[in-house]
């Protein structure tokens, strides 16, 4: 499978079966899977978007009270996820076209994105095992 590294972009082919055991970016050397939601922008979010391992996004911003509810939810629900999706978090007043782009018109909303395609969607806070569910209902039937 191809995964891109949230932190250099670089594409680094990792083997399914491998995919629980930690791997590395080959270029930067940082955890390709960590189990905590990384930082995406509009440079590094296509190539991550495109990767083969599901990317749950949540587009928050820090004026936004359900969003800072919603985030130590959003942290657990990567712990859970490790291995099976990457978590990540789009700041909505840094990254605005990327908000328009997927016309996010509330948030906190989640994006449920794979191959470049989007597989879910859902707006509102919610706690982590409903962001787990939504994440793992979601890849089975897409």
């Amino acid at each position: 499978m191809d995964l891109a590294c949230p932190y250099c972009g670089t594409m680094n082919r990792i083997p399914e079966a491998r995919i629980a055991d930690g791997p590395i970016c080959g270029k930067c050397k940082q955890t390709l899977l960590a189990g905590k939601p990384v930082a995406l922008d509009e440079s590094s979010f296509d190539a991550l978007a495109a990767s083969g391992l599901p990317v749950l996004i949540d587009f928050w911003a820090a004026w936004c009270g359900p969003c800072r509810m919603m985030a130590p939810q959003f942290e657990a629900a990567a712990k859970d996820l490790a291995g099976e999706a990457v978590l990540a978090k789009v700041d909505t007043e840094a990254n605005p076209q990327l908000a328009a782009r997927f016309n996010v018109r509330s948030i906190p909303t989640l994006l449920l994105v794979q191959g470049g395609k989007v597989l879910a969607r859902d707006a509102g806070a919610r706690p982590a095992a409903e962001i787990v569910r939504m994440a793992r209902q979601a890849r089975s039937s897409g």
